[in-house]
């Protein structure tokens, strides 16, 4: 508990002047003023965490929380639990949707054990496990408050290790069979939002489980009772370890003046329970694409925060995360590269500031 207090209370706002020196350095570009919207947007962000007008994120690496949840156990899901550890094994071997992304867009994948059931031999990813998998929760809470607490933890651990070793942007991705489920309860616990809006039908499910994983969801808050304003306690009753671990990873990132890019709707869960615990931390996010998960747009309206992409994507693990990783390298090379009015003779007086439209 005392490193997730001494994060909490170590995150502090972005520096505002830096952020004007960027816009200012962009409004100078030969453009129209606003016209590269999301390049431009993202860089003036990312110049807000570092202080540094001019970023590069040559290091970059995607962390990716693995664990199996109890609640599978409700046929909430179309893919058998088996499922999270194949995938977990596969993410070293490069063979998942994020590692091969990942690979193309030359950022590693970090690979975190916080859940999975039964043993895993790989040197390569790291042990972090707390227990085979949470409880299913609509027979009690998921997991205990002092293990929500751990896996949070943890999250805070790797990402201060990674930001220690260099890199210069973390993506966050999760594995686990069940955790749109655990997602959409997290959601609706800390929002009030009906779960006919924030549980959608996952990997696929027919419309009658579909039914299903909704009232399991409605079974599980009402038995459990979660704390509206306490995201630690949601993810304790009907959360599960991968979000612990990325809601760590976004307070980490937060805490180290570094940027974080949030995936689809189970980092974005993670995303909200981090600015619940501080709302800085919002300051540090920045969000890759709108998942097709029914819940996505409604964590991301709660984040108040836009997405680059809307590419129809629902796979989980990260995978939005290499793409806005590219999206935002670009806007850096043009901030740097581009030819300025200065440069060119010309005057862009004249213009208008499309962004005031």
């Amino acid at each position: 508990m005392n490193l997730l207090k001494e994060t909490i209370n170590l995150i502090t706002p972005p520096n505002e002047e830096t952020k004007k020196l960027a816009r200012d350095k962009w409004d100078g570009l030969v453009k129209p003023v606003g016209s590269l919207g999301t390049l431009e947007e993202a860089t003036i962000k990312i110049a807000g965490m570092t202080g540094k007008v001019t970023n590069k994120i040559d290091k970059r690496a995607i962390v990716v929380m693995c664990g199996d949840n109890g609640v599978a156990d409700e046929g909430v899901s179309s893919a058998p639990q088996i499922f999270t550890k194949v995938l977990t094994e596969s993410m070293t071997k490069g063979l998942t949707g994020v590692a091969t992304l990942g690979k193309y867009a030359n950022t590693d994948i970090v690979t975190v054990n916080v859940g999975v059931i039964g043993e895993i031999d790989d040197p390569k990813i790291i042990n972090r496990k707390i227990a085979n998998g949470t409880k299913n929760f609509v027979n009690g809470p998921a997991m205990t408050y002092e293990e929500a607490i751990k896996s949070i933890e943890i999250g805070i651990e790797i990402g201060d290790k990674l930001y220690g070793e260099g890199y210069d942007i973390l993506g966050t991705g999760e594995v686990g069979i069940g955790n749109t489920t655990t997602s959409a309860a997290v959601l609706s616990a800390l929002t009030n939002l009906d779960v006919d809006i924030t549980c959608g039908k996952g990997a696929g499910l027919t419309d009658e489980q579909h039914s299903n994983k909704k009232d399991v969801i409605r079974r599980g808050i009402e038995i459990n009772k979660p704390n509206k304003e306490d995201p630690i306690d949601a993810i304790a009753k009907v959360g599960g370890f991968d979000i612990g671990g990325m809601c760590g990873l976004f307070l980490s990132a937060a805490k180290n003046k570094k940027p974080i890019v949030v995936d689809g709707f189970i980092s974005g869960a993670a995303a909200l329970c981090a600015v619940k615990l501080n709302p800085l931390v919002k300051e540090y996010i920045i969000p890759s694409h709108l998942s097709g998960e029914p819940g996505a747009k409604y964590v991301m309206d709660e984040l108040q925060l836009k997405p680059m992409l809307n590419l129809g994507m629902r796979l989980g693990e990260g995978t939005g995360c290499p793409l806005a990783f590219q999206i935002i390298e670009a806007g850096m090379y043009t901030l740097e590269h581009m030819g300025t009015f200065e440069s060119l003779s010309l005057d862009g007086g004249a213009l208008v500031d499309i962004r005031e439209e």
